[in-house]
């Protein structure tokens, strides 16, 4: 009976999975990529950075998601006078009974989009992560815990530099998955352009507006938390086999013994690997993990924890070009080419 229960919630998942990016496609454009990234995040419960330059459906993306599970969405944009207390909120106090009370920050919500996280001054960025790390935040003498889930989605421009804060490894490290997004290929850049032309105006009583993507959204989600939390669940049910861990910890520690490495990945980084290949194998389908899980994911998982030194930064070298590399050398080991 207990095989013939579980076997039903994971197809009750894998259904539930195929309804949101089947909800994100009619939204957005192509990518599925990024989308995966970010239910591997909701259903491991690390954060995502989205690396991408403006105008590719970052926000679109978020809003998208949290609409089609029913979550609970802010949004911050973050600049350079932005408060800690304008994400974590605040005490107000009552002129009527002289007493302060408790006004609570966008940061209380399921899913919180930190846009351009790297225009806040380092101490916002701090207090950011801490809640973060910690899923809880202090205002004033009172604890308060975040809603369950509660993920954080930062995005950064990779381009403009000016006024800007670049994150600290020991930050970064907070963030499970740094996704680098692309631009759209040729046919989905003209479908994107296709559907914007179809959108159309809204009329508002005496005028009207221009429609955007965000008005395709449809209101009507299609997951509750309920099966996000049962996704959660399947998720650790996805087998790990004890060769793959090797694996993972032999990545990991190529990664602090490589000649062109000047700080390699945390022990964090092989916890965040093993969860987002669980993750992934239950997207697709699978109740283990496979190598191509480890390949997948590395370079979101791996890429943005190393930093290369000063002699191989000189010679003009790239960090996932030494990432690919020391992939390469563990095809021996997995059996992969």
């Amino acid at each position: 009976m207990t095989s013939v229960s579980v076997g039903a919630a994971a197809d009750r998942t894998i259904q539930f999975i195929q309804s949101v990016r089947e909800y994100v496609a009619r939204v957005v454009v192509g990518q599925d990529v990024v989308v995966e990234r970010m239910l591997i995040s909701l259903f491991t419960g690390g954060h995502l950075l989205l690396q991408g330059v403006p105008g590719i459906a970052k926000t679109l993306l978020a809003s998208s998601l949290s609409r089609a599970i029913d979550l609970e969405f802010s949004r911050v944009q973050f600049t350079i006078d932005l408060l800690p207390s304008d994400i974590l909120g605040s005490e107000i106090l009552d002129q009527r009974n002289q007493e302060f009370h408790v006004n609570r920050g966008p940061i209380f919500a399921h899913l919180l989009l930190a846009d351009e996280i790297n225009r806040a001054a380092p101490k916002v960025q701090g207090a950011l992560l801490e809640a973060m790390q910690e899923h809880r935040v202090t205002i004033g003498k009172e604890t308060f815990s975040l809603p369950a889930p509660f993920l954080v989605i930062a995005t950064q421009n990779p381009v403009e530099q000016a006024g800007t804060f670049e994150l600290p490894e020991a930050q970064l490290d907070r963030f499970m998955l740094c996704h680098r997004l692309q631009y759209p290929t040729r046919d989905q850049e003209c479908e994107v352009l296709r559907r914007n032309m179809d959108l159309g105006v809204a009329r508002q009583e005496r005028g009207a507006i221009a429609r955007t993507e965000f008005d395709m959204i449809d209101q009507q989600a299609v997951g509750s938390q309920e099966d996000l939390v049962e996704a959660m669940e399947q998720v650790h049910q996805v087998h790990v086999s004890e060769t793959f861990l090797e694996h993972v910890v032999e990545l990991v520690n190529r990664t602090r013994k490589h000649p062109a490495i000047e700080l390699g990945a945390s022990p964090r980084a092989g916890i965040s690997l093993i969860k987002a290949s669980r993750a992934r194998a239950l997207i697709h389908g699978r109740d283990y993990v496979i190598p191509e899980d480890l390949y997948a994911l590395a370079e979101d998982v791996i890429l943005h924890r190393i930093r290369l030194n000063y002699e191989a930064l000189a010679e003009g070298r790239r960090g996932a070009e030494v990432l690919q590399e020391m992939l390469s050398g563990m095809g021996a080991i997995t059996g992969t080419s």
